[in-house]
């Protein structure tokens, strides 16, 4: 008999060999039906796999984003099936699920695919789907792999099989498709109810510009054609939202091929939006005893091999700097921590120093793949608000719980309130990706889980997604059309300090070791804006917007009067510009609406004649005529209120 532990703490006892599936129907068959895969000591697995051993399982259900991932990686199976039957002979790359569905990588031997095709398979996959195929798991030798896939003549397989030692291949089969595949799967292919595939693109082997071109094909699929509906919906809203066509609009930033791919550039209104946010965290951040410092863009190479970054990233950094001395090689920074750490490291540290607080809006670079960068969410040059603290192991969780209070106070100043907290912790079986003792993650993964316990935080945890030097803390927000992004995020480190060699001297007169606190609750500036603009579909908070109040003379008449106001709106440090154009008064409503300005005046004979404006606010319409000392108040109140949640 083995023990299973249940989620809710319940421990069960059944046969060793028992299954997921089989654990569901012993709770309720309503359970069973809903089940699509397992997490088991914090792996996701097939929920027909045996269990030999006491484990802790956690049912997987569609609402659960490991389901979600299984659901979609079946897909990708499926739709493979549907891609040999129509184009026999194609040779599949990878095809994992993401965020939102699921893509795969395929040669399809020079065969160009469009919007027909695309229908041909969706149609294809449904019919599949209804024969409601078990996905079979099968441990398979390395020889067998190859010799497989070799008769098949797939050299993206043969490549991955390469790279693999014998004893951890397995072969999925659902149908007539068989694929090299870790897994896990769904049951069966009957849980896959709707389908929709949504765009073709190209992307290089591998992510390697000197490998082939294959086409990757977009998918996304629900239990239910109703769930596909409103995701389709939810699709078209989104491009209405989408943060590279409103940032044009809106002339918050722009791109040039000659500049570089994923450099964005910021303009004018954007620089200043960008500048406001910056000044609003630099204000909270100095209220909390932050202090600011500034780091070069660049840094010698030996300073992220003693970090660790070099060995985790290097092959994701731009090339090396050479300079003319021998042998001596400079980076654009991946990282703005390894400085910080010598920053602390320049004076000697006393307890009594600590907890010390390094904020620096660091600009850091990472060499992304063409095919990855995407506007200003997937970018090569990017601003972290980075901080960094250095404090005492006895300070770390009320330290840790300050930092949430930060970020819960940027989220709600941005009207950012549906939001989760995820605890990413190591993998539970591989350690091989992380750097530092197990007594000190235990310390830093502790620490965390109690802090959020503490700020009644909503929280899940995942297992394997921390960083190699520690666990971490990310908030997950759900923006206005239900979109999930992950933004701020706070990180516990044992291991840095090591590495660095950072010490401080104790009440006890002896050194002792730091621990860092990393954190950035924007994430990064680029992101975050992107993230905003399609939150609110361009329509800024009224403290944030680039323009706060549009004046709209009637006739040119009135534009003397219209010079005063703003004379006066300026001097009380309200952002407003004139409309001083020659058109009729609807056309500029109209077009000061689509510029998303949040208020304008309406400026006529009467206003004029009483020294008082007629206010319109944006997508709302007339609110009233208002003397110009009682608009400037409503505005200034408006502002406070909004900046001020806390």
């Amino acid at each position: 008999m083995i023990k299973i532990t249940l989620p809710d703490g319940a421990v069960r006892e059944y046969e060793a060999g028992i299954t997921s599936m089989d654990i569901a129907k012993s709770i309720s068959e309503g359970l069973a039906r809903k089940v699509l895969a397992a997490k088991v000591n914090g792996q996701v697995w097939d929920a027909s796999r045996p269990i030999a051993t006491d484990a802790s399982v956690q049912l997987l259900k569609w609402n659960d984003t490991d389901g979600k991932e299984t659901f979609w990686h079946s897909s990708a199976h499926l739709m493979a099936e549907a891609l040999e039957f129509y184009y026999p002979g194609v040779k599949f790359g990878y095809g994992p699920p993401g965020e939102r569905g699921f893509y795969y990588d395929v040669d399809l031997g020079g065969r160009a695919l469009g919007e027909e095709d695309l229908k041909k398979i969706e149609s294809k996959m449904q019919e599949l789907a209804k024969n409601n195929s078990t996905y079979q798991r099968k441990e398979v030798s390395k020889a067998d792999a190859v010799q497989y896939f070799t008769g098949k003549g797939d050299p993206y397989k043969l490549e991955i099989i390469d790279r693999l030692n014998d004893g951890e291949i397995t072969f999925y089969t659902q149908g007539n498709f068989t694929d090299l595949c870790r897994g896990p799967h769904i049951p069966n292919t009957g849980f896959i109810k709707a389908i929709k595939l949504t765009n073709i693109a190209g992307a290089y082997w591998l992510n390697d510009e000197k490998n082939k071109m294959l086409t990757r094909i977009y998918g996304i699929t629900f239990p239910s054609q109703k769930e596909l509906d409103e995701y389709l919906v939810m699709l078209e809203e989104a491009k209405k939202r989408d943060h590279r066509k409103l940032g044009r609009e809106l002339e918050l930033f722009t791109f040039s091929e000659k500049v570089g791919m994923g450099l964005p550039m910021w303009l004018p209104k954007g620089a200043m939006l960008r500048q406001r946010l910056q000044d609003f965290l630099q204000k909270a951040q100095t209220e909390s005893g932050y202090v600011p410092v500034i780091t070069p863009h660049i840094g010698h190479k030996q300073l992220y091999v003693t970090s660790g970054h070099y060995e985790k990233y290097g092959k994701d950094s731009f090339q090396p700097i050479k300079t003319p001395q021998e042998g001596e090689e400079f980076f654009l920074k991946p990282m703005n921590c390894p400085h910080h750490c010598e920053i602390y490291k320049s004076s000697p540290r006393s307890y009594k120093d600590l907890p010390l607080r390094l904020a620096e809006f660091g600009t850091v670079y990472r060499y992304e793949q063409h095919g990855e960068l995407h506007g200003l969410t997937r970018v090569r040059g990017f601003t972290q608000d980075d901080a960094h603290l250095f404090c005492m192991p006895s300070q770390v969780k009320e330290e840790f719980k300050k930092v949430i209070d930060i970020v819960q106070y940027v989220l709600k100043s941005l009207e950012l309130n549906d939001y989760t907290a995820q605890i990413s912790l190591r993998d539970k079986v591989d350690r091989a990706k992380y750097i530092g003792s197990e007594e000190n993650w235990a310390l830093a993964e502790e620490a965390i889980i109690e802090a959020a316990a503490e700020k009644n935080l909503q929280t899940t945890i995942e297992y394997g997604e921390a960083a190699f030097y520690g666990p971490k803390l990310d908030f997950m927000i759900k923006d206005a059309i239900g979109r999930r992004w992950q933004l701020g995020t706070i990180q516990v480190d044992y291991n840095l300090p090591e590495r660095f060699d950072l010490s401080y001297i104790g009440e006890d007169n002896n050194k002792h070791r730091p621990v860092m606190i990393h954190r950035a609750p924007f994430g990064s500036m680029e992101r975050f804006v992107a993230v905003l603009i399609e939150h609110c579909a361009g329509k800024f908070p009224l403290w944030l917007t680039p323009t706060q109040v549009k004046l709209l003379p009637i006739s040119d008449k009135f534009l003397p009067y219209c010079e005063a106001v703003l004379a006066q709106l300026k001097a009380a440090e309200i952002r407003a510009e004139i409309d001083d154009r020659n058109e009729k008064i609807g056309k500029k409503i109209r077009d000061t609406e689509l510029e998303k300005v949040p208020l304008m005046l309406v400026i006529g004979e009467k206003e004029a004649t009483d020294n008082k404006v007629a206010v319109r606010r944006q997508g709302k319409g007339d609110e009233g005529v208002y003397s110009i000392e009682d608009f400037i108040g409503l505005v200034q109140e408006e502002v406070k209120l909004m900046k001020s949640p806390r």
